[in-house]
């Protein structure tokens, strides 16, 4: 039997982030038999859109019946994280809900390093958070991406045709009914996909409130936005249009510097979300050997 252990941590905007340590049970880690001795390794989990923990949780108890120290964050809006009353998007929850955790993780508890595993989404925000905070990169030991691309859901006509539709569904109706259509546990606003969107739309990775140039130390200050310009709120959609004037940061371009060790899994069956050329073409964009 596991135990799961919460820990709420606040991010430099104010949000409560769930961590979720999944450990065994005082009785059963007791009496363990060892039939399998192997080194100790600390893993980081965390989901995609639509879920929370419990997309993560069943990896997560099997990594720690072999032995491992095992972490799930839960996204803002998502689980036991806070429910924010200002609109956030994929890189806002990149931006805080990462920096938050991982500070958590390697300064609180002063963990060495870390192996990632993540879902969809979840892969996504890994990346960019890694990419504005590249001093934990050497700290990341290994990343394992499941169902996981930002701008390879419309490659062909009749693929973005079908993005475009969703698009258009969930600016009218305002959300995702994850839960009515069966797609997870948590619906999703429009603002919040609609980065999402349009990255595959335009087939583009640009950030929607980090300009050209403020990559640095400034990204893990509070005086983030203060170097944007213009932008109101905690992810900038206040004043955002949807259209990048070229201006904005291309993380596409800053996927190399990440050096770890990449694995990437693609489900056969998946068509729109998350299709295999458009997770080939994410992982290929690292150039990672």
């Amino acid at each position: 039997m596991m135990t799961e252990t919460r820990q709420l941590i606040t991010t430099k905007d104010g949000e409560k982030i769930a961590v979720w340590k999944i450990a065994k049970s005082a009785k059963e880690d007791t009496n363990a038999t060892n039939e399998q001795t192997v080194k100790a390794q600390n893993i980081f989990l965390t989901h995609g859109t639509f879920s929370d923990k419990k997309t993560c949780l069943r990896i997560a108890e099997y990594l720690v019946a072999l032995g491992h120290h095992c972490y799930i964050m839960e996204w803002r809006g998502h689980g036991d994280s806070s429910k924010p009353k200002e609109n956030f998007n994929f890189e806002t929850v990149a931006t805080y809900d990462y920096e938050a955790t991982f500070r958590y993780l390697f300064v609180e508890l002063k963990l060495d390093s870390l192996h990632c595993v993540t879902h969809s989404g979840g892969g996504v925000g890994l990346t960019m958070f890694l990419i504005q905070n590249p001093s934990y990169i050497d700290k990341v030991n290994s990343i394992s991406m499941f169902a996981c691309q930002a701008y390879g859901a419309a490659l062909n006509s009749k693929s973005y045709a079908k993005i475009l539709a969703v698009k258009l569904f969930t600016q009218l109706l305002g959300h995702i009914p994850a839960k009515k259509l069966k797609l997870g546990s948590c619906d999703e606003s429009y603002h919040t996909m609609r980065q999402w969107f349009d990255w595959n739309l335009k087939r583009n990775f640009t950030s929607s409130f980090i300009k050209h140039g403020a990559l640095g130390e400034a990204l893990t200050d509070t005086e983030l936005l203060e170097n944007n310009d213009g932008l109101s709120g905690s992810d900038g959609l206040s004043n955002f249009d949807g259209n990048f004037d070229g201006n904005y940061l291309d993380y596409r371009q800053h996927m190399p510097m990440i050096t770890t060790p990449i694995y990437s899994i693609s489900a056969k069956g998946d068509k729109i979300i998350s299709p295999a050329r458009g997770s080939q073409l994410f992982l290929d964009d690292f150039h990672n050997p």
